[in-house]
């Protein structure tokens, strides 16, 4: 199964003028991906497969958004210890680790603002978007190259409270241990609202330092068209985007629309 229909006037179409005509987004106050799509999913289908992934190193995990739902909650729980709160601000450097969704999906859930960036950046860089941003929480990627600038960045950040890696670490606490102890009960503190910052990106900073574009709550909607009508993904299907979670073209390529279309997401 799959929420198309709560969210869009008609599916099927057969020609682009038709589609024109007969096909808008249906909007409700309120709206929120985290429970509006994801544990909606896990209530009505817990079964069904939301993320496919693996590495090099012959690891392999296959996520439902039932297990989604118990992550996102615990991840919840886990930002809430460090006082994090509706319209707080938390950075990824995640690369295409499967944690990053279930952040994603935590942040969206507690109304807190999402920045994926790229697991690419340097200390100068990692500092200027966390400073920018007043980022209060980091996941980041156990990898050494990451985990070195972030270390040479961490004393140029006086507000950053915390900071987490996947796997275990010597230096950081790990994400993927606490998941393992965390309660998945979690009580929201306060709704979200349409207009409310969702996500932002720094962008490239071509001929300057990076600037913040913000997206709102209602920034999925409009990818339900890019999954649905551009990428043609099927319901039960499995979906490829190649982008890295720190790229915009991951959000639009692989986790909002595809997911209200029901399809899996491949990593």
């Amino acid at each position: 199964m799959n929420l198309l229909d709560r969210f869009l006037t008609k599916i099927d179409n057969n020609s682009y003028e038709e589609f024109v005509r007969d096909t808008d987004i249906k909007v409700k106050e309120g709206f929120n991906f985290g429970y509006d799509v994801v544990d909606e999913y896990a209530k009505l289908c817990p079964n069904k497969i939301a993320l496919v992934w693996c590495n090099d190193k012959g690891e392999e995990k296959i996520i439902t958004f039932g297990e989604m739902k118990v992550m996102s909650d615990k991840i919840c729980n886990i930002l809430s210890s460090q006082g994090i709160k509706k319209g707080d601000f938390v950075m990824t450097m995640l690369n295409r680790r499967y944690e990053y969704w279930a952040v994603a999906v935590a942040c969206h859930k507690m109304g807190v603002v999402i920045v994926p960036a790229t697991f690419l950046l340097t200390a100068k860089d990692i500092a200027f978007r966390i400073n920018s941003a007043d980022v209060k929480v980091l996941f980041v990627t156990n990898e050494e190259d990451v985990l070195m600038h972030v270390k040479e960045a961490i004393p140029l950040c006086p507000n950053l409270k915390k900071v987490y890696t996947t796997t275990h670490s010597d230096v950081l606490e790990s994400l993927d241990e606490l998941l393992e102890v965390t309660s998945s009960d979690f009580v929201p503190q306060e709704k979200t609202s349409n207009d409310d910052k969702f996500l932002v990106y720094f962008t490239s900073g071509t001929t300057g330092n990076p600037k913040m574009v913000a997206h709102k709550c209602l920034y999925p909607l409009g990818h339900i068209i890019t999954a649905k009508y551009w990428q043609d993904v099927r319901d039960d299907g499995l979906h490829l985007t190649m982008a890295e979670t720190g790229w915009a073209k991951c959000s639009w390529g692989r986790i909002y629309g595809q997911w209200i279309a029901g399809s899996a997401i491949f990593v």
